[in-house]
């Protein structure tokens, strides 16, 4: 288990996944404003670790306010809340768990609770969302693990590990299981640019776990696939439309596409805090769009000439008709995706896997 977002006294502890895999640092943020820059610039990334960072930031925003007054507590934390709102566009968690701290807020606010109280409330309900992101990582693992074959050659997009969520992952996560059913699998990393999650992240993790991990550069899929050398594709998600449709990092939809047309299962794993209902299909996903320096530099060594246009979108929407099966926390989702992700909300129905 990597301590991704952990709350250490009146800190939230993360480790710096920009410095990663040469040096393993951690960046002690002691204010809100600290944890939603280092949510910006990617020290903590990965849809289900924002959404987990963002909540314990708010939690950790309100511990240290000064207000006396629960309206002048209301205020800030309404403002903490925007702060929050602010840093990454895409990743749907994010919003999830923002909304979660609201509502946590005004129950403490018509109970009548005094400020104390409500700061014991917000710290509460921040560990929850970063205590259930890791069992429904670990539940996604065992239903994943599933429709892994024995000796499968996985292939992975970015980083969906642990890095990219309170812990165990969800891509990873059901690597992570299939491996804990004691499969036998080996994993292909494409190293994903500009940002290198799979190069850097994925494989570092996989490294450490004993799991055989092949790095590759993302124009290599493809051949790999003609070659027969990928049984599987999994990927996690920023971001899952009513209708399956969903927004992962930038490059996910080629390999959907290449994956179709070499009759490769593709797999989305991700929680449903992940699954927005209120954006009906991937046209309405706001796409984040990043610094052109992440294309046209690397560790200070400038990639391409001076006034060279670059268009950097952080991630790319893959149709749901690519799609094989969404894993979830409750199971495995199958196409129509308009029915079985409302079905995955009602607790009350099972999901057909």
């Amino acid at each position: 288990m990597l301590p991704t977002v952990a709350r250490e006294g009146d800190a939230l502890v993360m480790i710096d996944q920009r410095k990663l895999p040469t040096k393993e640092i951690y960046v002690r943020c002691r204010t809100a404003a600290e944890v939603a820059r280092a949510i910006r610039t990617m020290v903590v990334r990965g849809a289900p670790a924002i959404g987990v960072a963002a909540a314990m930031g708010i939690a950790l925003g309100m511990r240290a306010s000064k207000a006396t007054g629960t309206q002048k507590f209301a205020a800030e934390f309404y403002k903490t809340c925007e702060l929050m709102a602010a840093t990454r566009p895409t990743a749907v968690n994010l919003f999830w768990a923002i909304d979660r701290m609201k509502r946590s807020f005004t129950a403490a606010a018509e109970a009548g609770e005094s400020v104390d109280q409500i700061k014991d409330r917000l710290d509460r309900e921040a560990q929850a969302i970063h205590d259930e992101d890791v069992a429904s990582c670990r539940a996604m693992g065992a239903y994943g693990a599933d429709v892994v074959p024995a000796g499968a050659r996985i292939l992975t997009h970015c980083n969906a590990g642990a890095l990219a969520t309170a812990g165990y992952g969800t891509a990873l996560g059901v690597i992570r299981g299939a491996v804990a059913q004691g499969k036998r699998v080996t994993v292909v990393a494409d190293e994903t640019r500009p940002f290198l999650q799979g190069a850097r992240l994925t494989a570092w993790e996989l490294v450490r776990d004993g799991i055989q991990t092949t790095v590759i550069t993302d124009n290599m899929a493809g051949a790999l696939m003609g070659q027969g050398q990928i049984d599987l594709v999994v990927v996690g998600a920023d971001r899952i439309a009513a209708n399956g449709d969903t927004a992962n990092k930038i490059g996910t939809y080629a390999l959907a596409v290449l994956a179709r047309e070499h009759h490769i299962p593709f797999y989305v794993a991700a929680p449903l805090s992940t699954v927005d209902l209120t954006t009906p299909d991937g046209q309405h996903i706001p796409i984040e769009e990043r610094k052109a320096r992440e294309v046209t530099h690397f560790g200070g060594n400038q990639l391409t000439p001076a006034g060279a246009l670059v268009w950097n979108p952080a991630f790319d929407v893959t149709p749901h008709r690519f799609i094989a099966g969404i894993i979830t926390e409750r199971g495995i989702c199958r196409p129509p995706y308009t029915e079985s992700l409302k079905r995955a909300f009602d607790t009350e129905a099972a999901i057909p896997s």
